[in-house]
């Protein structure tokens, strides 16, 4: 979570208090898909997502979280038993109802703000995220921010191997 903070901050305030700006593996710049937004995600997968988190909210983190670090692939890898089951953790231990709200919070349209960025700024994001597709939102981040930097993590989802975060500041 952050990466739609991070835009409306810097839509709003500028970078007056900011040099630089990193996006990884972020909702923005828009989510759902609508006439304007055809690239987006379909709403019927986030009324999918409410449904299941109020039908069964501890079997379906366990699910989102699978999907989240791609634990069939990176699982003892990349990515411990241990360290899912923290989220998990985090997760079952959040309000129910935050947690469902959550879900609209990522209908959020960022494209205002990510146009009026004016900074170096990275945008990392994996091609294999199974949870928010680099195509409708890494790949588009960098055509709203100008001079935006896309770096892709290849067979991963980005949060599983932040390296490429040291290895390409803006």
């Amino acid at each position: 979570m952050g990466g739609g903070e991070v835009a409306r901050y810097l839509g709003k305030y500028g970078n007056k208090h900011v040099s630089k700006a990193v996006f990884i593996s972020s909702i923005p710049p828009f989510l759902l898909k609508t006439p304007d937004n055809l690239e987006g995600v379909d709403g019927s997968v986030f009324d999918g997502i409410k449904k299941g988190m109020a039908a069964d909210r501890p079997a379906f983190l366990t699910e989102f979280l699978s999907n989240f670090y791609n634990v069939d692939v990176l699982g003892g890898k990349l990515i411990s038993d241990q360290a899912v089951q923290l989220s998990w953790n985090i997760g079952a231990g959040a309000s129910p109802k935050g947690t469902l709200d959550c879900v609209s919070a990522w209908l959020t349209d960022f494209r205002n703000d990510l146009k009026k960025i004016d900074m170096p700024t990275l945008v990392i994001h994996g091609d294999s995220d199974r949870i928010l597709p680099l195509s409708a939102t890494g790949k588009r981040t960098t055509q709203f921010v100008k001079g935006s930097k896309l770096v892709v993590v290849e067979g991963r989802p980005a949060r599983a191997d932040l390296d490429a975060c040291r290895e390409s500041q803006p």
